[in-house]
């Protein structure tokens, strides 16, 4: 059954968010300028204590984790949920997401790389589009502006959210076809891969696939593409939208993250845009999650409906 899609409530000055740690430990220093950012939209940013523990690679016990994402989506003074990082961590408390509150009181869900986990679920089991894009801690690190205002538009207006070719990007390359339309979907390839043949797989009919990487070597990114192709997931796409393959350097093989993409995907025949400046690299921006989209390899354009309305 596909639900019909949510789009939540956009941000205004005054509203109260929930920045919670669901995935790797969190440094409190590291958290500090996204925190910051966040209250400079005249946001009321509530930050518990609990985000900075640390259970070995995660940031706390599973129940602890799961209960303070589940107690945000339950609580309606809670306008919007931000996460501080990824990591690792979701895939071991997704199934205990309460997907029923979450579709009764929607709300936007702010992160990528191991947040994807999060999105896939609260698109299949509560109909909820998501916004994959910047964690808090991210801001560490020194973004453009265009990072910082595209994070802040993405849940605070709802303008349709362009982005465009960017050359220098290792994908870039990797464009070709006609312009194509579908619902937007994916995320960071690992976690797209590994939730095959899982409740939280989400139907790829008919959608623009968005796939990005950081820290795999290219045979890596193949197997990965190779495990998609193999299950049939991918069989019934629009098209393929590339972001950023950051760190993924070839080891002395002699191929390029590129050339397996092209590789891999071409075997499918539809339409491909890369060099999107989304996902680990420099200046990433935000997207929508599940919201209708259109793929333009001859303009160099991906624009989609916004998550919020």
């Amino acid at each position: 059954m596909t639900l019909d899609l949510i789009r939540p409530p956009a941000l205004v000055p005054g509203d109260t968010v929930r920045v919670v740690a669901p995935s790797g430990p969190v440094n409190r220093a590291k958290a500090a300028p996204g925190l910051a950012l966040l209250e400079s939209w005249g946001l009321t940013v509530q930050v518990s204590e609990r985000i900075y523990q640390r259970w070995g690679y995660l940031a706390g016990e599973d129940r602890a984790r799961a209960e303070e994402f589940n107690d945000a989506l339950a609580d309606p003074d809670v306008a919007a949920i931000f996460c501080t990082r990824g990591g690792y961590g979701v895939t071991r408390i997704i199934d205990d997401i309460d997907f029923a509150v979450a579709r009764a009181n929607p709300k936007p869900v702010v992160g990528y790389s191991d947040i994807t986990v999060l999105h896939q679920g609260l698109y299949v089991h509560a109909g909820l589009a998501g916004v994959h894009g910047p964690v808090v801690t991210t801001f560490q690190f020194d973004h453009d502006e265009h990072t910082a205002r595209a994070w802040r538009n993405a849940v605070m207006t709802t303008d349709p959210i362009v982005v465009e070719r960017e050359p220098r990007e290792t994908t870039a390359a990797v464009t070709t076809g006609e312009p194509v339309a579908g619902p937007l979907l994916g995320g960071n390839l690992s976690l797209v891969a590994d939730a095959v043949g899982t409740p939280t797989c989400p139907d790829y009919t008919g959608a623009i696939v968005f796939l990005e990487e950081v820290h795999e070597e290219p045979y890596r990114v193949d197997r990965m593409l190779t495990q998609l192709l193999r299950s049939g997931v991918f069989d019934r796409v629009a098209g393929f939208a590339l972001g950023q393959y950051t760190d993924c350097d070839d080891s002395g093989w002699g191929v390029d993250v590129t050339e397996v993409l092209r590789d891999r995907l071409g075997e499918l025949g539809v339409p491909m845009l890369g060099g999107l400046p989304l996902g680990h690299g420099e200046s990433p921006y935000a997207i929508p999650f599940g919201t209708p989209a259109r793929l333009d390899p001859e303009a160099g354009t991906l624009t989609a409906t916004a998550a919020v309305s």
